[in-house]
């Protein structure tokens, strides 16, 4: 089974998320945009959700996890929370 580690914001609109993405881009740290603005408990990481399997996150979340470029930044990603900015750190 697949694993992958990755480490997301999660915002309320997708007009704040493609404008963090648009920070990201032009070179602020991730990790620091996500202690920032990032509504999720794992801002305190990062952003760090740590590993995890298919299945263990919402089906849009996991879609791109376990689909998308490692180390780019993907999103915005709609779930039932709001808005993500994901970036897949490792996939094995």
């Amino acid at each position: 089974m697949a694993t992958a580690t990755a480490r997301h914001i999660l915002v309320a609109t997708e007009e704040e998320c493609l404008k963090l993405k648009t920070e990201i881009e032009g070179g602020a740290d991730f990790g620091e945009v996500a202690k920032l603005n990032s509504s999720c408990p794992s801002r305190m990481r990062g952003g760090d959700l740590g590993a995890f399997g298919p299945g263990q996150m919402v089906k849009e979340f996991d879609e791109v996890v376990f689909t998308g470029e490692i180390g780019k930044v993907l999103g915005p990603v709609k779930t039932q929370f709001g808005y993500h900015l994901l970036e897949v750190t490792k996939r094995w």
